[in-house]
């Protein structure tokens, strides 16, 4: 006699169904995309300047030094760090749709004739810069360190866009450079408005950390 043994299988187990994350805008995201849409409206036509050492303060007069640009991109990060990506992407995509169809928004007025002005890459980057800053912003709890690299990290992205435009648009012809030389307009454009720059994002990530707190998100 043959011991016969009988092998049973047991039922694969299903797996669960994979979610795929959908892009979701929630009713939170549509109002900081407003008040970024506005901020940034608001920021070019605002000079960025910083206060002098207390010590040089009067009754009279506190005096003013200007940092070299405006409060433009220092509202473009702010609102990638306070209200994340989505709604940052989104008043950068309503910035540029206003301007291109012609209100004056931009520094020198709007309209679709714009794309040929020097600047114009640099606009272009404000989407990717405020996503970037945006996403960084929200994956760590808010310190202030991780604000500012956020804030650096969206500023960079800006020029890595703006410049590579500048350079087509010089070799190509695509841009009115009025009469500069590609160096002076990367100069201009870049190199001279860098520092001051610098100095709004590190305003910008102070500003943040304190609203966050203060907001407790």
């Amino acid at each position: 006699m043959y011991n016969s043994t009988i092998m049973t299988r047991t039922p694969a187990r299903k797996r669960p169904p994979t979610r795929t994350r959908r892009f979701r805008i929630t009713l939170t995201d549509l109002l900081w995309a407003l008040i970024g849409l506005m901020l940034t409206i608001g920021g070019t036509l605002l000079k960025a300047t910083i206060t002098g050492a207390p010590w040089a303060w009067t009754p009279e007069s506190v005096p003013l030094h200007f940092l070299g640009t405006s409060y433009q991109i220092g509202a473009v990060l702010l609102v990638g760090c306070l209200g994340g990506k989505n709604a940052a992407v989104m008043s950068q995509i309503a910035y540029l749709a206003l301007g291109l169809a012609g209100f004056p928004v931009f520094s020198q007025g709007g309209g679709s004739q714009y794309m040929s002005s020097p600047g114009f890459g640099y606009l272009l980057g404000f989407v990717p810069g405020a996503w970037i800053c945006g996403y960084l912003a929200f994956k760590v709890p808010p310190r202030l360190e991780s604000l500012a690299f956020s804030g650096v990290c969206g500023l960079l992205t800006i020029h890595a866009v703006g410049i590579p435009y500048l350079i087509l648009g010089s070799i190509f012809r695509w841009l009115n450079l009025n009469d500069q030389s590609l160096g002076q307009a990367l100069f201009a454009y870049s190199i001279n408005l860098l520092p001051g720059q610098l100095a709004l994002t590190c305003s910008v990530a102070v500003l943040a950390f304190v609203m966050r707190r203060v907001m407790f998100y």
